[in-house]
């Protein structure tokens, strides 16, 4: 059975090397259905940290979530160096996480951090809020001004 998965990738460690890497990877190993545009965005939880370049992907796979994580998205992590610490918003070569899976919010941060809903809102303009039923695209026209995002436009993905 073939599942969608929307996925972030960010980076803020050499990102203009490791994210082209990461897609390219991410490609050998599944069909890409869309790619957002690349979106810089100030670290979460850190003012001293480089910013962030982060983009959504949506993929198919015939391999479950839990499989997709382990399998996949953390050996494309691991082979672009990514190495875990404490600090959970410490500068990374990679992070790959899932934000959707077959339409079900699998990280609850989407409603309300600007670096995963500009992308995200990108690809998946229509989904919804399940309680207020407000959609993706207005919930980001909401977070982005003040939020010092912008669109990257130079960086070739592949």
């Amino acid at each position: 059975m073939a599942h969608q998965a929307i996925l972030l990738i960010g980076s803020n460690i050499d990102p203009t090397v490791n994210i082209p890497k990461a897609i390219h990877l991410l490609r050998e190993a599944h069909p890409i259905a869309r790619i957002s545009s690349v979106w810089e965005t100030n670290a979460v939880g850190r003012n001293d940290a480089p910013r962030f370049l982060n983009l959504a992907v949506e993929i198919n796979t015939v391999m479950d979530m839990a499989t997709l994580k382990e399998s996949s998205l953390k050996q494309i992590e691991t082979r672009l160096c990514r190495i875990r610490t404490e600090d959970k918003n410490a500068p990374r070569t990679m992070d790959i996480d899932i934000i959707l899976f077959d339409q079900q919010v699998v990280d609850p941060t989407l409603w309300a951090q600007v670096h995963i809903i500009l992308p995200v809102a990108e690809i998946c303009p229509e989904f919804q809020h399940p309680v207020t039923g407000i959609k993706l695209t207005e919930l980001a026209r909401r977070l982005y001004p003040g939020s010092q995002a912008r669109i990257v436009e130079d960086l070739v993905l592949d």
